[in-house]
């Protein structure tokens, strides 16, 4: 029986494998490959990402639903009192907000909560699709555990075949689906620009 480490290598291994994605190999590559982070600004996974990108000075950009609706904070401004930089939608619903965001990124990072998927997460595969934008899927059951730093570089170099100069789109469970999807979205996004910048 092969032990829980040894499993675990082998899905990164896996995952590698079937996204195309290689190993980081130290040169300076990665430099300016991203240019803005995009995300919803709902809680958890999108605002986890906003902050990483706050905190790295990389602008921040997004559409929300009109009157900045968020699922703690529903009354408007919502969620534009904190997060100004983001553009509400003519509607209110969140299907609009995350097709807009999908549609106006270079390609769309998506987090999974260990193995399980939300109807917000399966909506954002499937207009990635629609719009024919590249996009990663990422389950914490298989990154959460591994370094940080070697994942971030993963999918920096999955990020590096879509360009330059990249908006990229990070979306995935709200707070209420995944009690760690604020952490998680910000550990991933801050390593990962740290790989970038």
């Amino acid at each position: 029986m092969r032990s829980e480490e040894e499993a675990h290598r082998i899905k990164c291994h896996a995952v590698t494998a079937q996204t195309g994605v290689g190993r980081y190999d130290g040169s300076d590559r990665y430099r300016h490959m991203i240019a803005t982070i995009r995300s919803g600004g709902q809680s958890g996974v999108d605002r986890g990402a906003l902050d990483a990108a706050r905190a790295a000075g990389i602008p921040v950009a997004g559409w929300c639903p009109a009157g900045g609706w968020a699922e703690d904070r529903s009354e408007p401004p919502g969620l534009l009192t904190d997060y100004p930089e983001l553009t509400e939608t003519p509607s209110s619903e969140t299907k609009q907000r995350t097709e807009w965001n999908v549609r106006d990124s270079d390609a769309t990072l998506i987090l999974t909560a260990m193995g399980g998927t939300s109807p917000g997460t399966d909506l954002t595969v499937g207009f990635a699709r629609h719009w024919q934008r590249p996009h990663l899927v990422l389950d914490a059951l298989v990154w959460r555990q591994s370094d940080m730093a070697v994942v971030a570089h993963d999918v920096s170099e999955w990020l590096r075949g879509q360009g330059s100069g990249l908006g990229v789109n990070v979306a995935g469970p709200r707070a209420s689906e995944w009690a760690r999807a604020y952490e998680s979205s910000y550990r991933l996004v801050a390593a990962l620009l740290d790989v970038g910048a």
